[in-house]
């Protein structure tokens, strides 16, 4: 991959992508044009086909004569895989067969192309293939009918979609109606012999089944008489009805006797205590006592009465506390028959209870000895049930199936929900989308190639970002090369001192060329902005300026990048080298860009003219970091000249931009010497008035000025800086270096 070395990282370049293709326009464009002439005519000369479709609905189609279906009878119908069975169904050889049977599809050149063939087949003739005439014309017609046809259920219902493709139109809407309307016989006369089967088998087994049934029956019936297992009502014997009322009554008396009991002991325990008898129940409810017991309370008010008018010892007095005494001796006597009436009550409740209890244990054993002979009669039944079950069950199918005979009363499970149409338009070929696709693929797949081609020729990469940076920064802060500075002996430190003061000359006399007052030597601030000579003043008239005065304007100026020109030549590009110097003597980081044709910033600042530079970096034959090279006698840089062929520089002219993009990214300044380039042709390194022009004019006099700022002016340079200064053996300011 040319364009970075080996161990650099690379990027895409877009622009040069885009700018690959666009220099084959012309035969990409022609070639698509040619491609999709070829794709209309040859689909305008394709037989059109014509496809038509019909669906069919798979559901239960079940007569039952209660008007209901059973439970789960459509289950089967339901199932997913019993629609995709369908759909195989449909595309049977059978089916098929029948079909082209009924069509005659084999008279069809479209369907039968063996049979009207004009040469035989090669294949034939060798021996190496069967002859298809030798089968029937139905047999010959389901290959092609098969590759024309097309059947599958639609996906989240139970439709089945027949379509087919026909270069006749009636024939692409008669075949799936054909299909249809042979599945649904084929589908209810399947129902149609599987009911007349039903019925022939299940006759002679009713007729067995009634004989066993009659048999098993029989069985029972003589079983039960002679074990005496008679019943007393539909599901219980004689002698479980017994049982259980002898239960029962039992539980009664029981229930009568202790009841009994509790009473007899209630009331002997209130005569026992000798009061309170009068407040129980069965007491109080007898007349007798309740007649007693109206006398004593009228006794009782007598006395009552009495004792208010008479005295204790009166006669009247004892007479009527007599009778009370034998009142309520009348009431215990009777209560006293009242006991011995409960304890006779529970006295024979006990009886009875005895009784009850022995005819229990009796029937107990009578119980037991029928059910022992219960378990062989209920497996006759068991038998006799099972039997009659099953003979119901025939039954059942066999008027089912008895009333299905009849073809009217057995449909298919399926029927058309849509019939095929005769079509109108051709589905194939579509003449205008096969053009366009084929014109877009070839169009697409042409600039691909040339993009592919572009990569793996490394015109179309470029060197990351991040290296250029790297690269650039380390050289930014390197180390001092004060070359000449270390060697230079005491006489040359004096030859320095002696440049200085010439240069300090030099510079009073361009500073009243030029309008404004001399600095001696002291560094443009920003106190000098605000004077009458201030640099952007002297722009702005179009003066001349020292080269002190265009460092300090671009080292002030935000926009990093500045274009020189040479129009004298060398002289001017020796100027900008200078000007590169001071910027980096003055502590900023630099860089220059030699696009000059003479290669003179490269020769004066550059170790060899035979280093890579701006050149090289154009044509992508060397990374970014390899054109960037330290100035012999300062810490400026300089990408030189190059040695790349300059005509196939400038094709990779657009990359120019984002170098110079990289470069202020990294440097402080970027200056890029054009020599003796014309205004017109400044146009992609100013970029649209956002970098500064220099024109670099040393000892050049005013109508020489004049006459070049109204040629830029006329380029739409308004404004760009005059740098005039005397070169000839000029030192710097601390004798470090000269041109």
């Amino acid at each position: 991959m040319s364009g970075v070395s080996g161990n650099q990282d690379a990027d895409i370049d877009i622009g040069q992508l885009f700018a690959a293709v666009w220099e084959r326009r012309k035969t990409i464009l022609t070639t698509t044009a040619i491609a999709a002439a070829v794709a209309f005519v040859g689909s305008s000369l394709m037989t059109p086909e014509y496809k038509a479709e019909t669906r069919i609905l798979i559901e239960a189609r079940d007569t039952h004569m209660s008007g209901e279906a059973p439970q789960g009878a459509n289950d089967q119908v339901l199932d997913q895989y019993n629609v995709v069975s369908q759909a195989q169904i449909l595309q049977s050889a059978d089916l098929i067969r029948q079909v082209a049977r009924d069509l005659k599809l084999f008279d069809l050149k479209e369907f039968d192309p063996e049979a009207h063939a004009l040469l035989p087949d090669p294949l034939v003739l060798l021996g190496l293939k069967q002859n298809p005439m030798d089968l029937p014309p139905e047999d010959r017609v389901i290959k092609a009918f098969r590759e024309k046809l097309q059947v599958y259920p639609v996906e989240g219902s139970r439709v089945i979609a027949i379509e087919l493709a026909s270069e006749d139109p009636k024939l692409a809407a008669g075949i799936p109606n054909k299909m249809a309307e042979v599945y649904l016989s084929m589908q209810s006369g399947a129902k149609l012999d599987t009911h007349t089967e039903t019925t022939r088998w299940l006759e002679p087994e009713i007729a067995t089944l009634r004989e066993k049934v009659r048999e098993a029956e029989k069985r029972v019936a003589d079983y039960r008489t002679n074990a005496g297992l008679f019943q007393s009502s539909e599901n219980t014997s004689f002698s479980s009805q017994q049982l259980n009322d002898i239960s029962q009554e039992l539980a009664r008396v029981r229930g009568e006797r202790a009841n009994a009991e509790a009473r007899a002991e209630n009331v002997r325990t209130a005569l026992k205590a000798g009061s309170g008898f009068d407040t129980l129940g069965d007491v109080v409810s007898s007349s007798v006592i309740q007649r007693l017991k109206e006398t004593e309370a009228n006794i009782q008010a007598d006395i009552s009465q009495a004792q208010i008018a008479l005295m204790d010892g009166h006669p009247r007095l004892k007479g009527l506390r007599a009778q009370l005494a034998g009142i309520r001796q009348q009431i215990e006597a009777e209560t006293r028959k009242i006991l011995a009436s409960l304890e006779s009550e529970a006295t024979v409740a006990k009886l009875r209870e005895q009784q009850l209890v022995q005819q229990l244990n009796g029937v107990k054993a009578d119980s037991a000895r029928a059910g022992e002979e219960e378990v062989g009669l209920r497996a006759l039944e068991r038998e006799a049930a099972a039997q009659r079950q099953l003979l119901e069950t025939y039954l059942a199918r066999y008027r089912e199936a008895a009333s299905r005979v009849d073809p009217n009363s057995t449909p298919a499970d399926a029927r058309v929900v849509s019939t095929a149409i005769e079509p109108v338009e051709a589905y194939f070929p579509k003449i205008l989308p096969i053009t366009i696709v084929v014109a877009l693929a070839t169009f697409i797949l042409y600039c691909i190639g040339i993009i592919v081609i572009a990569l793996f020729t490394g015109r179309g990469l470029r060197p990351a970002d991040d290296g250029t940076l790297d690269a650039a920064q380390g050289y930014r802060h390197a180390g001092r090369q004060p070359l000449l500075a270390q060697n230079a002996s005491e006489d040359e430190a004096e030859e320095d001192a002696r440049r200085d003061e010439f240069a300090a000359s030099a510079e009073r006399d361009l500073a009243a060329l030029a309008g404004y007052p001399a600095k001696d030597g002291r560094d443009f601030d920003e106190s000098d902005a605000d004077g009458e000579g201030a640099p952007e003043d002297v722009a702005a008239s179009h003066a001349a300026l020292s080269l002190e005065a265009v460092r300090d304007y671009l080292l002030r100026r935000e926009a990093p990048i500045a274009v020189a020109v040479s129009p004298t030549g060398d002289e001017g590009s020796t100027a900008t080298v200078l000007l590169a110097r001071e910027i980096s003597e003055a502590g900023r980081s630099v860089v220059l860009v030699d696009m000059t044709g003479s290669g003179c910033p490269t020769r004066l600042m550059a170790e060899s003219v035979s280093l890579p530079g701006i050149t090289d970096l154009l044509c992508g034959t060397t990374p970014f970091g390899e054109t960037i090279h330290p100035d012999r006698l300062s810490d400026a840089h300089i990408i030189p000249q190059g040695t790349a062929d300059t005509e196939q520089a400038m094709r990779g002219a657009d990359r120019l931009t984002m170098i110079l993009d990289a470069l202020s990214g990294a440097y402080e300044v970027v200056l890029v010497e054009c020599g003796q380039a014309q205004a017109a042709g400044l146009g992609r390194l100013t970029r649209g008035g956002s970098s500064e022009v220099i024109l670099s004019l040393p000892q050049a006099s005013p109508a020489e000025i004049a006459e070049l700022l109204e040629d830029y002016a006329e380029a739409g340079y308004r404004h760009p800086l005059v740098m005039s200064a005397d070169i000839a053996g000029r030192p710097s300011r601390s004798g470090r270096y000269a041109a």
